[in-house]
C-alpha cells in the first residue's frame, strides 16, 4: 500500500514539478495522480480555457475580479501574473491533501516555485519536495516545441528563449530529472514519491 494512503501517521509531501515547456512534468503529474499515488493540485488562471480543457480538471478558470477576491481572502499559497494572465495555487487544494497525509504534486512555473520554496509556514517547509525536469540537450528542447509544426517561427523561438531561462534555475531544485522516453521519466518520478514518502522529517511522532 503507498504510504499516502496511511492517513496522520506523516504529513503528504508537496512535489512541485518545473521544467521548460514540452518537458513532460504535466503529464508525469497527471500520471500519477491516474495512478493513485499522488493528488494532483490544480492550479487557478483568468486566461480563458483552450480548446479541450475543462474547468476544475485542467484549471479553475475565474475572472479577474474573482481572483482578486481570492487574494483579499488569503485563499491562495502562491500567485504570479505571466504574459498577462494571472496564475495561482489555492491553498485548499494543498492543505486538506498533506496534513491528511495524502501526497500532492503540481506542475509549476519557476516563479511559482520560487514563491513557494519561500513560504515560511512550517507544514509547507515540511511538506515540500522540488523536481526540475529538462530535456536532456538544446536540439532535444527544440525539437519537442517544435511539435507538430503548427506554431509559427516566431512562437517557437519565443518559448525556446523562455526555455532556456527557466532551465538555468535547475540548481535551486532538489531533483534534476534529465528527459529521455515518457516511461523511463516516468519510473524516476515514481522513484522520488517513494523515496520521499519515507523521509522521516514528514513522519510525525506516535
Amino acid at each position: 500500500m503507498h504510504p499516502a494512503t496511511h492517513h496522520n501517521t506523516r504529513l503528504g509531501m508537496l512535489l512541485l514539478v518545473s521544467g521548460p515547456s514540452g518537458s513532460g512534468k504535466t503529464t508525469l503529474c497527471r500520471r500519477a495522480a491516474k495512478a493513485g499515488i499522488a493528488n494532483y493540485a490544480i492550479s487557478c488562471t483568468t486566461r480563458p480555457p483552450r480548446p479541450g480543457e475543462t474547468n476544475g480538471t485542467d484549471y479553475f478558470f475565474l475572472t479577474i475580479e474573482e481572483f482578486k477576491q481570492k487574494i483579499a481572502n488569503n485563499e491562495l499559497l502562491e500567485h504570479a501574473e505571466v504574459h498577462g494572465n494571472h496564475y495561482g495555487t489555492l491553498k485548499s487544494e494543498i492543505f486538506t491533501h498533506i496534513q491528511a497525509g495524502r501526497d500532492v504534486v503540481m506542475d509549476i512555473d519557476v516563479q511559482g516555485a520560487e514563491h513557494i520554496r519561500n513560504n515560511t509556514d512550517p507544514q509547507i517547509q515540511r511538506a515540500l519536495v522540488q523536481l526540475f525536469v529538462m530535456p536532456e540537450s538544446e536540439a532535444e528542447l527544440r525539437t519537442r516545441l517544435t511539435g507538430r509544426g503548427t506554431d509559427s517561427q516566431q512562437i517557437i523561438e519565443t518559448r525556446m528563449q523562455n526555455s532556456l531561462e527557466e532551465m538555468q534555475h535547475w540548481q535551486k531544485y532538489t531533483y534534476c530529472l534529465l528527459s529521455t522516453d515518457r516511461e523511463t521519466d516516468y519510473q524516476k518520478f515514481q522513484a522520488i514519491l517513494t523515496t520521499e514518502s519515507l523521509n522521516t522529517n514528514r513522519i510525525n511522532p506516535v
